[in-house]
């Protein structure tokens, strides 16, 4: 059995996080701690759990093996740090960290205290992500030259989300730091080494007018293939957009409903018969690798390329310029 210590309630998804480790046979919640005492005591409570306010304490426990790291993105460096070296193995909603300095710095701490890592890379579980990934790994579109992907909701136009949601000092950003995070992990997933970036962002529903909530990027990546991602906190609709084109074929994914040809299909797009089995979902794979020892793909690796976009796409948005990414 995985003993588990909820950090923080800050996070949106915390409390489904929690109901899926409920749902395992082989892990459990044992602790809660939050920088809010009232609202971490609040939710320990309702779990029937203990609550720690003090970090230290609550990571030194002995019914505590792992954590699931829901706290403010711009904690992120600290807290996973003092975890690692703490022993716990980690899991982390996304982004990893706000800076690539900061992702270097989980990673030599998890790799020095050998405790495994897993970060939530939702969308690449899914079969119509791993078709695209098998037939970009086979060549069967030839040369990629363009990804485009949307991924949005009405969280700010119709004012859902928690307003602490727009605290760009502990969020990191708007949109693009949290909605983005999907088109960007899957464009870096798929398309390899990002080489330029520009970003278009504005504001037009949030609370705060440094959070962006109607976000575009584009980015060139080493192969030369461009992908144009978008976010939304402002539109629910077209929500799951997705394309990838190459000179020898393309997979489209729309409203529920892939399609793909290649040039060796007669009779032009077709329906796949057969897609790929989807991937465990990143709890699942994470208490794996804990409990097995087997392979946790949304490792640190992908953590800190997701950052490397983020990270960029915001001096991009600042700078009103195109930035080459070193």
């Amino acid at each position: 059995m995985v003993n588990i210590l909820m950090l923080s309630k800050w996070h949106v998804h915390a409390e489904g996080y929690a109901r899926t480790v409920m749902a395992q046979p082989d892990a459990q919640i044992t602790c809660v701690w939050d920088e809010d005492a009232e609202r971490g005591k609040k939710w320990a409570d309702t779990m029937g759990v203990d609550f720690e306010p003090d970090l230290a304490k609550a990571l030194a426990r002995g019914d505590v093996d792992a954590v699931i790291i829901e706290t403010a993105t711009s904690v992120h460096r600290e807290i996973m740090v003092a975890a690692a070296n703490a022993g716990k193995h980690i899991f982390t909603e996304k982004a990893m960290a706000l800076t690539v300095e900061d992702c270097n710095a989980i990673t030599e701490a998890v790799e020095r205290n050998k405790v495994k890592f897993c970060i939530s890379l939702a969308q690449l579980v899914n079969p119509y992500i791993q078709l695209c990934k098998k037939a970009v790994d086979e060549g069967q579109l030839g040369d990629i030259h363009y990804m485009r992907m949307r991924t949005a909701h009405d969280g700010s136009s119709r004012g859902w989300l928690p307003e602490y949601w727009y605290d760009v000092e502990k969020a990191g950003g708007g949109a693009m730091m949290d909605l983005g995070c999907h088109p960007m992990y899957t464009a870096s997933y798929l398309l390899g080494k990002p080489k330029r970036i520009v970003s278009m962002f504005n504001t037009t529903f949030a609370p705060n007018p440094d959070a962006d909530d109607n976000a575009v990027c584009v980015v060139e990546f080493a192969n030369n293939a461009i992908a144009v991602l978008e976010t939304s906190f402002v539109s629910p609709f077209n929500s799951g957009v997705f394309e990838l084109l190459g000179t020898k074929g393309a997979i489209i994914y729309e409203r529920g409903q892939l399609k793909m040809r290649t040039k060796d299909t007669e009779g032009g797009w077709f329906i796949p018969d057969k897609l790929p089995e989807a991937l465990p979902i990143a709890m699942r794979m994470w208490l794996d690798g804990i409990i097995n020892g087997t392979e946790i793909i949304f490792d640190t690796k992908k953590g800190t390329a997701l950052t490397e976009l983020l990270e960029n796409a915001y001096i991009s948005h600042k700078e009103q310029k195109i930035v080459e990414i070193k």
